[in-house]
């Protein structure tokens, strides 16, 4: 294609390319994708809208995403340490780059849908509150001691795309994108191969990323790793995410499901539980971990205390109880300002 400016104008009906992109991308989609992808059209969404002519409906989902605050606050998200001293440690929002990096060349292997796999991929833990495992966990506690409810971060980060984002409007994000986000944890698997690839690499991802901030945190020494999945997996995390990837393109195509090998699959959920009882939860990070729930338990209780400290609910959820607003206001803390705001309520 060879475009010159003086002249495009002149030859190019106004909006020729735009007026065909949706036919050429559903052409595209039946030319170049597995039958088992899930098709860019028509867009599922609660409010139907005029479509986009130049993104496909899920690359429009993304752009919502990423656009969003909730996107940008997870940039001030602990992944596994609290406020780390050092650069190079990874975030909430590191995170989400590495998993959705991993689940596109997944996605692009087995001929599925990128742009819903990216979507997905970006919005899965806009929900997650401040500090990593040990906040979700601190936070859960708060609630079922005040209301007997849960607190799961992909439930809630559901709630902040339909609710919460735009000022109580909601994202408006088309239906598999909002079932990749809700179904990329818990006891249910997403009704899409796209989002059965960001519940698998999300772990993936998570786990040899945090092993390597374990390592350079000194928490961890490589002789702690357990050899006989380091064995199978590979030494470094770049070899394990490889090894990881290639075995799960290779029996999902051959299974029509997304789906790891026996022997890799068990090494992965070994080390997976490896990390929760040596790190996430681990006597290492004992003295944090009582820290962070002390931090939440005490804002959740002095919220509900002083219900005037918490900003209004949105407008698109006017009947939300005060513990609902207490339970969006502190899941939608950066870890700093949780800190900041402990450190006030503790003067």
């Amino acid at each position: 294609m060879e475009l010159r400016a003086a002249d495009s104008e002149s030859r190019a009906g106004p909006g020729e390319v735009a007026e065909a992109f949706e036919e050429r991308i559903r052409a595209q989609e039946e030319q170049q994708l597995s039958p088992a992808a899930t098709r860019s059209y028509p867009a599922q969404r609660a409010h139907p809208e005029t479509p986009c002519r130049l993104r496909t409906p899920f690359q429009r989902d993304r752009d919502r995403i990423v656009h969003s605050k909730s996107f940008r606050r997870l940039k001030h998200k602990t992944q596994v340490f609290i406020a780390p001293e050092g650069d190079h440690y990874r975030t909430r929002l590191t995170h989400t780059l590495e998993a959705c990096g991993i689940s596109r060349t997944v996605a692009r292997a087995l001929r599925l849908n990128e742009d819903l796999t990216e979507a997905i991929g970006l919005g899965h833990d806009l929900g997650h509150p401040p500090f990593g495992h040990t906040g979700e966990q601190a936070l859960d506690r708060a609630l079922v001691e005040a209301a007997n409810r849960r607190f799961h971060h992909n439930e809630h980060s559901l709630r902040v795309v339909d609710v919460l984002e735009r000022d109580g409007r909601g994202l408006n994000l088309s239906e598999p994108v909002r079932d990749g986000i809700v179904n990329h944890t818990g006891p249910n698997l997403p009704a899409t191969l796209e989002g059965r690839i960001v519940r698998l690499v999300d772990r993936i991802a998570y786990i040899n990323h945090d092993i390597d901030d374990a390592l350079r945190a000194g928490v961890l020494t490589d002789a702690d790793l357990p050899r006989e999945q380091i064995a199978i997996l590979g030494k470094t995390g770049s070899e394990r995410i490889d090894r990881l990837a290639h075995d799960l393109v290779e029996h999902s195509e051959r299974a029509g499901d997304i789906v790891q090998g026996e022997q890799v699959g068990e090494a992965m959920l070994a080390l997976r539980k490896f990390m929760f009882e040596r790190v996430y939860f681990g006597p290492a990070g004992e003295h944090e971990q009582h820290r962070v729930a002390g931090m939440i338990g005490a804002l959740f209780d002095h919220f509900l205390e002083h219900p005037e400290s918490v900003p209004d609910s949105p407008p698109g959820d006017p009947g939300a109880d005060q513990i609902t607003c207490v339970t969006d206001y502190v899941a939608g803390m950066t870890d700093r300002f949780c800190l900041r705001a402990y450190e006030e309520i503790a003067a």
